[in-house]
């Protein structure tokens, strides 16, 4: 186990990096409009807007996962560098020993007909080694909005596209599908349809993923998952086979996320080495959606 001054040392260093210079999502004209953005500008140590924004406060228990998401800002809080932080902190008042952050956008997008749509957010890890992280679960995704608009939609049917997970500290990212049924079905729930990149460093890297619906047939458009620019996985409607569950992933609205999990199925769990607070945090620079011009 670390030593109490390794484990202060951790917390110290990713809390004091500069998170960054003022972070502006990058504009991509004249391929990609910007049709909308978050930059998480506002003073250090305040929620980001609920104006834009829902901050969990809940133990969605999950996955068998441990944390209860707080919206509180030890959890969930603006850097005050243009970011978001998103921290699990061990709290013994939770149901699993750990509380951490999710925020889910109000927003809503659907990949557009006849275009491109891109969704990209920059996000870093704290700097935690492997072996301080065990049990941690940071991820970008967005859900189909019907697991929420009160159809009675459940998951997988809802539609799931994950833009980033990485667990345990291991330096490998994965974009995954989610769709159909539970278990098996054409996503290979509760797997998904899913492809892997290493990822440098901790450091900061752009995630991003392109629906394109310009072919003139639902079989041909596709689903592409990307670190900075390299494409590392690809979906393509022919490869589900059934337009009603493509269009849960392609043509109909989706919303983003943003957490720390802890536990759980994939990851397994914290031990005696998982450093809490800001060394195994997510944070992120910015989140933008883009449609071609």
């Amino acid at each position: 186990m670390p030593s109490p001054l390794a484990i202060l040392f951790l917390l110290l260093a990713s809390h004091l990096i500069p998170p960054s210079q003022a972070w502006t999502p990058p504009s991509y004209l004249p391929t990609y409009q910007t049709l909308f953005s978050e930059p998480f500008t506002g003073p250090s140590g305040i929620l980001p807007s609920t104006n834009t924004w829902t901050i969990l406060s809940a133990d969605l228990n999950v996955n068998h996962e441990l944390e209860t998401y707080r919206a509180d800002p030890r959890y969930v809080q603006l850097s005050g560098g243009n970011t978001l932080q998103l921290v699990p902190w061990r709290d013994s008042s939770s149901r699993g020993g750990w509380s951490s952050g999710r925020i889910e956008s109000k927003y809503t997008f659907i990949p557009r007909a006849g275009a491109k749509t891109m969704v990209e957010a920059s996000i870093r890890f704290g700097v935690g080694e492997v072996g301080t992280k065990k049990g941690i679960w940071p991820a970008f995704w967005m859900l189909g909005d019907a697991v929420r608009d009160g159809s009675g939609t459940g998951w997988p049917a809802c539609g799931e596209v994950d833009a980033m997970e990485t667990v345990n500290g291991v330096l490998t990212g994965y974009g995954t599908a989610h769709c159909g049924v539970f278990p098996g079905g054409v996503c290979n729930e509760p797997s998904g349809l899913a492809g892997s990149v290493t990822i440098p460093d901790q450091g900061w890297y752009r995630w991003r993923v392109v629906w394109d619906r310009t072919p003139a047939q639902w079989q041909d458009e596709s689903i592409a998952w990307y670190l900075n620019d390299q494409l590392y996985h690809q979906l393509f409607g022919s490869q589900i086979g059934d337009l009603n569950t493509w269009a849960s992933l392609a043509q109909r609205p989706l919303f983003f996320i943003l957490n720390v999990a802890v536990g759980g199925d994939w990851p397994g769990y914290p031990d005696g080495n998982t450093v809490d607070g800001y060394a195994s945090m997510m944070e992120v620079g910015y989140i933008a959606h883009y449609v071609s011009v």
